[in-house]
C-alpha cells in the first residue's frame, strides 16, 4: 500500500528525481598506489581500488606486461605471477591456496614470496607498497 501511495505521488514529478529518490549512492572506494618494478629499472604506479585484484589493477590501468592474466582469474595458469619483498609479503591478508601453490610451481622464476595477482586482493596496508614482475612468464594451460 505505501510503494503504491509513493508511486502516486511521485508520478508528477521529474523522473531525474524519482531515479535519486529510489536509487543507491554509488560508494566512494578507497584507493591506494601501487608500484611495479621491472628488472630493467622500470618503474609504473598506478592507483588501485581497494577490494580489486592486481589482475584488475594490471588490466585496469594497462600496466605493460605481455600475456598477463592470460586464464581472466580462474587459476588455471601462471601468466599473473608477481614477486613481493619480504617485508610486503608478511602484509597481504589472504594466505595463498592450495591450487594457487600448484600454479606458481610452474611460474618462471618463482621465489618464497610470489604470489598469483589473480588471487591478491588490494587492501588498504599496500599502499605505496613494491611489486617485481618477473624476467619471463609460462603459461601453465599449455
Amino acid at each position: 500500500m505505501c510503494a503504491a501511495l509513493c508511486l502516486m505521488r511521485n508520478l508528477g514529478r521529474p523522473y531525474r528525481y524519482f531515479y535519486r529518490r529510489f536509487t543507491a549512492k554509488p560508494q566512494k572506494k578507497s584507493r591506494v598506489v601501487i608500484n611495479f618494478l621491472w628488472k630493467n629499472g622500470k618503474k609504473q604506479s598506478v592507483n588501485a581500488n581497494v577490494g580489486d585484484t592486481l589482475l584488475d589493477v594490471v588490466l585496469d590501468n594497462d600496466v605493460d606486461i605481455d600475456g598477463f592474466g592470460a586464464c581472466e582469474g580462474t587459476l588455471a595458469c601462471s601468466t599473473c605471477h608477481l614477486i613481493f619483498s619480504r617485508r610486503d609479503f608478511k602484509t597481504l591478508t589472504k594466505p595463498m591456496s592450495e591450487e594457487e601453490e600448484d600454479m606458481l610451481d610452474l611460474a618462471f622464476g618463482a621465489t618464497e614470496t610470489s604470489r598469483l595477482g589473480c588471487q591478491v586482493v588490494v587492501t588498504e596496508n599496500m599502499n605505496n607498497i613494491e611489486i617485481t614482475v618477473p624476467e619471463g612468464m609460462l603459461d601453465a594451460r599449455s
